[in-house]
């Protein structure tokens, strides 16, 4: 009996990301070195590991309540307000999800209905528009490219115009994946101004705050609490990609609904990894500032290499991307591009393409990997270009 055609409509409209299919097409490359995913190289720091097996010999291996933890969201609402001056009540305003994705997933699927909009800068990681899809609500891309890859209040009031009451949500994510570029006080301010004057949502995914490596990191909620569920986690920050602990900071009233869908996805996170997570918020509240000085380090290196090779590169501000124009005088379809580099060059990057149309072009190199592998990367590139 064949059910494959019985599935919910909206599944076959949507893949799995070309990130991850160009990834597992590549690894069978022998002696392949990847620049390809945004894995941290970094392990989780000792003093977060040790509380972990703390919890497990004390038994902490049965479920918390839907929300998490009460001493892991205290410790979560703290963290926020230390770093980026914005409060949450911790005994209503947060959730503990199973990583930044979940976080994702719960809160579009809690306010989207078929037929709504959500507006996105592009280029933009490719996370989001599936679950719009599956929502059967349509994802509009405002396209940054002619702007440095920063959206703009002009543009963002343009689309909010245009859309007008069909737009139910905005979604922002900086620092950025995949440009690496992110928002002054200013810039923040004038998108908040704009976006006050709408009954609209905004999804600000605040993963990297912890890696900007010029400016203070400013969330969105600091100028509209009130419309922004805030989605962050340890993930980036603490070098935590497995032990998947996210968050969804929002006002009662919005975290109220959401927390439904939060339930019926995954009902609780791990509680060894919440127990962890503790540690982490509190007495590693400053981890992040060890690994942000290396990534910087390995930011200016490839930067400058890049730049000598001329690729047109903007200067990352934050996470460990580095988004790349490929040179006019070299194929310009990036998947053809990124495949012919793995074959003859036994070098991965991510294909633009993968961050939607506006991305064609271009290539992402993520450098959450030794100086040792960049320095590598940059002579097979090097010798690639040369031939």
């Amino acid at each position: 009996m064949d059910l494959t055609q019985r599935f919910n409509k909206q599944v076959y409209q949507i893949a799995v990301s070309l990130i991850r299919q160009f990834d597992e097409k590549v690894s069978g490359i022998e002696d392949i070195l990847k620049l390809t995913l945004g894995e941290p190289d970094f392990n989780t720091p000792d003093h977060v590991k040790a509380a972990g097996k703390d919890a497990i010999e004390q038994n902490f291996s049965h479920y918390t309540g839907m929300s998490g933890l009460a001493d892991v969201r205290e410790a979560a609402a703290f963290f926020l307000k230390q770093k980026y001056h914005v409060a949450y009540d911790y005994h209503s305003e947060v959730l503990v999800t199973i990583g930044a994705t979940e976080a994702i997933s719960a809160s579009l699927l809690a306010i989207l209905n078929p037929g709504d909009k959500v507006l996105l800068p592009a280029p933009i990681y490719p996370g989001y528009e599936p679950v719009i899809t599956l929502a059967a609500a349509k994802p509009i891309y405002m396209d940054t490219t002619a702007d440095g890859f920063v959206l703009t209040p002009e543009v963002l009031e343009e689309h909010l115009i245009v859309h007008g009451d069909a737009v139910k949500a905005v979604i922002l994510n900086y620092p950025s994946n995949p440009t690496g570029v992110t928002y002054s006080k200013e810039q923040v301010k004038a998108l908040a101004n704009v976006l006050k004057k709408y009954p609209v949502f905004v999804i600000s995914d605040e993963i990297y705050s912890e890696l900007t490596y010029d400016d203070e990191h400013i969330s969105i909620a600091e100028f509209i609490r009130d419309q922004t569920i805030l989605i962050n986690g340890l993930s980036k920050s603490h070098a935590m990609t497995g032990w998947r602990i996210g968050f969804i900071f929002a006002p009662k009233e919005l975290t109220k609904e959401i927390i439904k869908v939060h339930q019926y996805l995954v009902t609780a996170a791990s509680t060894i990894s919440q127990k962890a997570a503790v540690h982490a918020l509190i007495e590693g509240i400053d981890d992040g500032l060890i690994m942000k000085e290396e990534y910087r380090l390995r930011r200016d290196f490839l930067y400058e290499k890049m730049t000598a090779l001329g690729f047109k590169v903007a200067k990352p501000s934050g996470a460990f991307y580095l988004f790349a124009k490929i040179p006019d005088h070299l194929e310009q379809d990036s998947m053809k591009f990124c495949v012919d580099l793995a074959q003859k060059a036994k070098l991965a990057v991510i294909p633009g393409v993968a961050f939607g149309k506006e991305a064609e072009g271009y290539i992402r190199l993520s450098y959450a990997a030794s100086m040792e592998k960049l320095e590598e990367a940059m002579k097979r590139l090097t010798a690639y270009l040369e031939k």
